[in-house]
C-alpha cells in the first residue's frame, strides 16, 4: 500500500557485532563479554536491554593483554590496568581513545552523550594525594571524645 510502513528490523548482539566486524574493529570473545579492538585501543561489551551492546568496560589502551583505564590523577591522566601497570597518556593515545569510542557508538547505533562527545572522559578520579585519608573514621571538632 502506499501509506504502508516498513517494519524495523530488530538486530540481535550477533548481528551488532558483525557491523563492528565490517567496520574493521577485531570482535573476539573475552572471560566476561565480548572484547572490540581496533589499532592498539579496546573494550568489552555484553548484551544489554535488547540484545544491544552495552560496553561494561571502557575504552582504554591495550597494555599487554589487558585494558589500561584512563584514570585522571587530578595533576596528570593514565593508564592504568586490573593487575597494576601503569603508564602517562599521551595526547595522541588520548585522541585514539575518543575516537575509537566514537566510531564504535557509530557503528553499533548507540547513543552518544554530549559530554562524552566533547573529548575524552576519564573512568576513575584520583584527585587526592594522601593515601589513607578516607580509611579511618575521621574526628570532626564539634565532637568531643570521651
Amino acid at each position: 500500500m502506499f501509506f504502508r510502513r516498513e517494519r524495523t528490523k530488530v538486530l540481535s548482539f550477533e548481528d551488532h557485532l558483525s557491523k563492528a566486524r565490517a567496520a574493521g574493529f577485531n570482535v573476539q570473545s573475552a572471560g566476561g563479554g565480548t572484547r572490540i579492538e581496533r589499532n592498539g585501543i579496546a573494550c568489552v561489551a555484553k548484551p544489554g536491554e535488547g540484545d544491544v551492546p552495552r560496553v561494561v568496560e571502557r575504552a582504554g589502551v591495550v597494555m599487554g593483554n589487558e585494558i589500561g583505564t584512563l584514570t585522571d590523577g587530578g595533576y596528570q591522566k593514565f593508564f592504568r590496568t586490573p593487575g597494576g601497570k601503569s603508564k602517562p597518556a599521551q595526547a595522541h593515545e588520548l585522541e585514539a581513545v575518543h575516537n575509537f569510542q566514537e566510531d564504535l557508538r557509530e557503528t553499533l547505533g548507540l547513543t552518544t552523550l554530549y559530554n562524552e562527545s566533547l573529548g575524552t572522559v576519564s573512568n576513575k578520579y584520583l584527585y587526592d594525594r594522601v593515601k589513607g585519608r578516607d580509611q579511618a573514621p575521621a574526628h570532626k571538632p564539634w565532637q568531643t571524645t570521651a
